[in-house]
């Protein structure tokens, strides 16, 4: 801000062309004049004009000054404004009498702020204040009208070039006001309240600050909102010309405050600090021009050092004798003068440096001063405060101070210091006046063991409220725009290949072609020979005609040869279907069934031969197919089952044929990937990760697994566009921020970490209330104390919470009426007792992200609202599953259990751990007590399918068929059915079983155990071609159940059929 050095000067002039409302001596003539002043230099003065009652008077009046001089720089443009004073001249009223009499009229100002925006000139209409006791002021009570001036202020030449003017930037500390300060102050005792703080002058010197015009006020109400903010400088002579015009402090609600006090149990002694407590207030604005290297400055500064001390003081204020002289030599000043009440709050700046922050706001805890803790926490040992209040009294003693209404003066030492308050005298004084200052010099012995005045603060709860707003922010952030079209550069959408049919469909659509291009060329050669005729438009042929016209044709084919080569063109795809289609691969013994078949396979053909020809024919071909009985939904229920079983093979297939039915649903390309990320392969998981962006760029899931396993891969610059993308998809998700700062934990970026964080915190409490967060003006919302890291409230309770409560774990899955380029609003209600962490880590546990959920869960750990409870040591028995570590698995949820013994979750993978080491006895018991309670598990299906087949091994059928009938009450599936037609088989039931199992084979015709049993009951109840065909299925589906497959033969061989082999 030490703007000026080796630069050209650049003149601004200021043009004040006219006055209205400038008479107000009615009756009466009178002279009137204008001068003006700026950074404690009077201007010049205009011409004196006569001024009459409501007469506008043409000043013309112009003056100017240097910009990059030795005094005014960028920095005292934008904390200084142009000082306007209008004076009336009244007559003499005896010949005796010397001179005439002047009276101030009123004052204005005129701020400078947008020549460091880029303009070059600029008008404005400036109101005059009235003083006190003066016409002006009465005159605007009667008529309540202000005199104006119209200003003009013009620079010869830009300020700033361009580059200056995007490096540049502009920082603005507002301190508001002290609440709930000692009892003992009191206004009885004058005394100055100074607020003290540094900043970067440039990239080598600072400043210190000083604003001394805290005003002290008793309890009893609230003070107005909004209320303008104040100029950094003296009293004027006019209440009101102080005020920074357009400037006002607006309410801000608590909860969006990014200082402290700001918990619920905090909210109730604020608000009766702030109508009840005595209160100083400041309302000061202090701006600050920050070249580009002194913002470089300043990011360094915060990021060495994050808190930044904002001091507070009380300076007793020395009296005057009459005339102007001292009431007491330096000597007594000195030794009467203490600075009392030092206290210091400690700002945390690094919210500054998240990505697109410009602005914190907040109430923060005034300490006591101890140079030990300012050491500690601010890697500083000396007091701004003392040594800025030294120096300006050294300033002030004996010599005369900057005009009234000037701005800070400069030290010898090149630190820019505020002057300290007038008193109540300075009111009425003119600009100019020689007088001493009313802040006397401080003792600078060394500051005793305890801070007895300063521990007050501590005992009173004190706080004081600063807001620190930049114009541009410290670190940009990416806009949503170019996060996606950097999303896109990745990953480009691209269309699908088509669906290719396979198998017996494959065979069937063979066959179909074949037909249409056998009909294509009977049609050519019906034209060859009947050609002439249809050209001449005969009218229509008589049967007989016909009839003649068909056997010409068929002779014609066989002449030619074309006949048996159309038939040759059929026999390969017939061959197929009777192969794949029909099942049938041996020859037939029997000729009764042979010709069955055959008249089977001919009715069949003559269908499919006219779906061909309707197809070739007709414009709009109708489709009779019956819709399927098993939709997408239940393909990724059964394709878990597969999953629980370690049939994986089978998961694919599902996954599989859900793809086939819809490649354009990114929820089916997102839930292959996660299949395999359970099998670890990494490489097709991110390949059907980044299928499902290439289809919808707003599929959060999949953005954030794909950051995820970018990171793994050591690309980290795609992982943070994957995952900032995430953000900007869907602000309102704690996944994403959680993962994002997770992220950028692991890089070591501990501010963007925090930030993260704080704002996933921010996500979980709105959702625990059911609201969203208002949006904030200047970016993300920051919410800690000073002293907490990045751990600080990040759990919430989330009891009592309805369906009201938003999900934050990641998008509903989108239906066909729903458009894939919106997000959807997430589903899964609030855990009780939840962080961002325990959400995260179910989020990446439910997606096989196991590296991540344990960089979730040590962050869990470490949290101080977090720690080894239930939730926590059952995640973590989850993860140690999931990577089989049994052993560590068992210790962890008997942990789990000794915090809460009736968690159905908990019971329920105990079971599932003694199920999968082998240990069904003690499954059972987990798996049955999981059931008594009276709330449900996350899961109750795998409880009742794994138990059931328990009670299957222990032949204990009767409780086999109600439990699985249970899990067919939940979710209905083929396992299900299954489970229930064996049960009931074993016990005699074979009508039950038979409708138990056509239910599981009608939802998977391809389970091989289901067709083992259906041979079972086939060949108990007689019937023979039946059980031969189920039978066949199941040898073709490959039969692994050895002891199934073995009783199936036995009871072949008793009744003497079901093997087409015999």
């Amino acid at each position: 801000m030490d703007q000026g050095a080796g630069e050209k000067p650049v003149p601004i002039q200021i043009t004040v062309l006219r006055g209205k409302n400038m008479g107000v001596n009615k009756g009466e003539s009178a002279l009137n004049f204008v001068r003006a002043e700026f950074n404690s230099i009077i201007l010049g003065e205009s011409q004196k004009l006569n001024a009459s009652a409501d007469l506008t008077l043409e000043y013309n009046f112009t003056c100017s000054f240097d910009c990059f001089g030795e005094t005014n720089t960028l920095d005292d443009l934008a904390h200084k404004p142009v000082i306007l004073t209008a004076v009336e001249i009244l007559p003499k009223e005896q010949k005796k009498q010397k001179e005439e009499k002047t009276t101030v009229l009123g004052q204005g100002v005129v701020d400078l702020l947008p020549l460091l925006h880029g303009q070059r000139s600029f008008t404005s209409t400036v109101v005059l204040h009235p003083t006190p006791g003066s016409p002006a002021e009465s005159a605007s009570q009667e008529d309540n009208s202000k005199p104006s001036l119209d200003v003009t202020i013009c620079a010869t030449e830009p300020l700033l070039s361009d580059a200056q003017l995007s490096s540049s930037n502009l920082l603005r500390v507002l301190v508001e006001a002290a609440y709930a300060v000692p009892d003992v102050w009191s206004p009885a005792a004058p005394a100055s309240y100074v607020v003290g703080f540094q900043v970067p002058l440039s990239a080598e010197k600072d400043q210190v600050l000083l604003l001394s015009k805290g005003l002290l006020k008793t309890g009893g109400e609230k003070e107005p909102l909004p209320r303008p903010k104040k100029w950094p400088l003296g009293p004027l002579l006019a209440p009101g010309a102080d005020c920074i015009p357009g400037a006002f402090i607006e309410a801000d609600p608590i909860e969006m405050e990014s200082g402290e006090l700001t918990g619920m149990e905090d909210r109730e002694f604020r608000t009766e600090a702030e109508v009840d407590r005595k209160r100083v207030c400041w309302d000061t604005e202090r701006r600050c021009f920050l070249d580009a290297e002194t913002a470089a400055c300043l990011t360094r500064r915060i990021t060495h050092c994050r808190l930044w001390p904002v001091e507070i003081g009380r300076v007793p204020q020395t009296g005057l004798s009459r005339g102007g002289k001292p009431a007491r030599d330096k000597a007594q000043v000195e030794d009467e003068a203490q600075l009392s009440f030092h206290g210091v709050v400690y700002v945390d700046l690094a919210p500054l440096l998240y990505p697109g922050v410009r602005r914190i706001h907040g109430a923060y805890s005034l300490h006591p001063f101890y140079e030990a803790d300012m050491q500690d926490k601010t890697k500083r040992s000396t007091s701004i405060l003392r040594e800025g209040v030294r120096q300006l009294r050294q300033q002030g003693v004996g010599r005369a101070p900057p005009s009234v209404g000037s701005a800070p003066c400069r030290t010898a030492s090149g630190k820019t210091l505020d002057k300290g308050a007038k008193g109540p005298k300075e009111a009425t004084k003119k600009p100019g006046t020689q007088e001493k200052s009313l802040l006397p010099e401080i003792s600078t012995d060394v500051d005793t063991p305890e801070n007895i005045e300063g521990q007050m603060y501590t005992e009173a709860r004190t706080y004081i409220v600063i807001e620190i707003a930049l114009e541009k922010p410290l670190v940009p952030k990416r806009p949503p725009e170019e996060l996606a079209k950097r999303v896109r550069e990745l990953i480009a959408a691209r269309p699908l290949a088509p669906r290719r049919p396979a198998g017996a469909e494959r065979a069937v659509q063979q066959y179909q072609d074949q037909v249409a291009s056998v009909a294509a060329h009977l049609l050519e050669q019906y034209q060859q020979l009947f050609g002439h005729a249809l050209a001449s438009g005969s009218h229509q042929l008589d049967p007989t005609a016909q009839e003649e016209r068909k056997t010409q044709l068929i002779g014609e084919l066989n002449y030619s040869g074309k006949y048996f080569a159309f038939k040759e063109q059929l026999k390969h795809s017939v061959v197929r279907i009777v192969r794949e289609k029909m099942l049938c691969t041996e020859p037939f013994r029997d000729q009764e069934r042979l010709q069955a078949f055959l008249s089977q396979l001919y009715v069949f053909l003559v269908d499919e031969m006219h779906v061909a020809l309707n197809k070739t024919f007709l414009a709009d071909p109708q489709d009779d197919r019956p819709p399927s009985q098993v939709d997408c939904t239940q393909l990724r229920h059964f394709a878990r089952e597969a999953q629980l079983n370690q049939d994986y093979q089978l998961a694919a297939t599902f996954y599989q044929e859900r793809l086939a039915r819809d490649q354009r649903n990114p929820e089916h390309w997102f839930d292959y990937g996660v299949f395999h990320m359970l099998t670890r392969d990494y490489l097709k998981a991110e390949e059907c990760f980044r299928e499902a962006v290439s289809i919808s760029p707003v599929h959060l899931p999949s953005l954030l697994m794909c950051g995820i396993l970018a990171e793994m891969a050591g690309r980290t610059e795609e992982a943070q566009t994957y995952l900032e993308g995430a953000t900007c998809v869907d602000p309102t998700s704690v996944v994403a921020w959680t993962l994002s700062g997770l992220f950028y934990e692991g890089r070591e970026d501990t501010i963007q970490a925090e930030m993260a964080f704080l704002e996933g915190n921010a996500q979980l409490r709105a959702a625990v209330a059911g609201t969203r967060p208002a949006e904030r003006e200047f970016g993300a919302k920051v919410q800690e104390e000073p002293d907490s890291g990045s751990c600080d409230s990040s759990t919430t309770t989330a009891e009592g919470v309805g369906e009201k409560t938003q999900s934050i774990q990641g998008i509903r899955p989108v239906t066909p009426g729903q458009n894939p380029s919106i997000p959807q609003p997430l589903c899964t209600p609030l855990r009780p007792n939840t962080s961002i962490y325990m959400e995260t880590a179910h989020f990446l546990l439910e997606n096989n992200a196991l590296q991540m959920a344990q960089r979730a869960l040590a962050q869990e750990l470490l949290c101080p609202g977090g720690g080894p409870r239930c939730s926590y040591h059952l995640a973590l028995a989850r993860l140690q599953l999931m990577s089989g570590e049994f052993s560590s698995a068992e210790v962890s949820l008997q942990k789990a259990l000794k915090d809460d013994i009736e968690s159905p979750d908990t019971w329920a993978w105990l079971g599932h751990l003694h199920y999968l080491k082998g240990n069904y006895s003690q499954a059972q018991e987990c798996y049955e007590r999981t059931l008594d309670f009276v709330k449900d598990a996350a899961d109750p299906h795998t409880v009742y399918l794994r138990l059931g087949q328990i009670y299957l091994q222990e032949k204990q059928f009767e409780k086999a068929k109600i439990t699985h009938l249970q899990a067919c009450k939940s979710s209905a599936s083929c396992l299900s059915w299954l489970g229930v037609g064996a049960a009931c088989y074993r016990l005699g039931e074979l009508t039950e079983a038979e409708d138990a199992l056509t239910e599981a084979n009608a939802l998977n015709n391809t389970d091989a155990e289901v067709w083992g049993y259906l041979s079972l009951v086939c060949l108990q109840t007689g019937r023979q071609l039946e059980a031969e065909q189920t039978y066949k299925y199941a040898m073709k589906l490959n039969l692994q159940k050895e002891t199934l497959l073995q009783e199936i033969k036995d009871l072949q061989a008793q009744v003497g059929f079901g093997n087409p082999c015999f």
